[in-house]
């Protein structure tokens, strides 16, 4: 065999060998951005379950505010942890999988939850405002929604774990660099105690 054919030889090895890589490469890239769309697509589930929570508060608030008059500070923290919570729901939405806007949503979560379960827990002294029928509507609506963000955030939690794994192991994660893949963070609640929903029996 001449110089000629083994060089031609080398350079159709050569070619294999770069279209190889590049097809691995294509596969890695579109499995890895499959997954980042499943994740941001579970997220939006999220949202839909966060936005209808904060959308319920403000009539839960009116409702409690006609029994309540003398619990105005309780009242008022509730709608202030309510539009905070509503401030970073909106800011994570537009970057989903983003450690930053998901720490602070997780944060302001816990905090509403918190403030939740002391209105809740003063509303216990006022009978009347137990038996209302628009209260004890809301408060079953809450609690239903409630359960649907724990079942959304746990879906969520679950591709986002994909993602992060198929980004994470070799050689894909080379891929991933050099395409700008970044980790995306888990949504977490930050407060152990406040991670159940609250208990709103009525």
């Amino acid at each position: 065999m001449g110089t000629g054919a083994v060089g031609l030889v080398g350079l159709v090895v050569v070619i294999g060998l770069v279209a190889l890589i590049g097809l691995f490469a294509m596969g890695v890239y579109n499995g890895l951005v499959k997954l980042r769309n499943f994740y941001k697509n579970s997220f939006s589930q999220i949202d839909v379950q966060l936005k209808r929570r904060h959308d319920l508060i403000p009539n839960l608030v009116e409702t409690a505010k006609a029994y309540m008059s003398h619990e105005r500070e309780t009242l008022e923290a509730v709608i202030s942890a309510r539009n905070g919570a509503e401030s970073a729901r909106q800011a994570a939405a537009a970057n989903p999988g983003d450690p930053a806007t998901l720490a602070q949503l997780g944060k302001a979560e816990a905090g509403l939850g918190g403030v939740l379960g002391r209105l809740f827990a003063v509303a216990e002294a006022y009978p009347d405002l137990k038996a209302n029928q628009n209260m004890m509507q809301l408060s079953e609506e809450l609690t239903t929604t409630e359960n649907k963000v724990a079942f959304s955030r746990q879906a969520y939690n679950d591709s986002v774990l994909a993602f992060n794994n198929k980004r994470e192991v070799f050689p894909n994660n080379m891929v991933a660099g050099m395409f700008g893949f970044t980790k995306a963070a888990l949504f977490e609640i930050d407060v152990e105690a406040e991670r159940d929903a609250p208990k709103v029996q009525f």
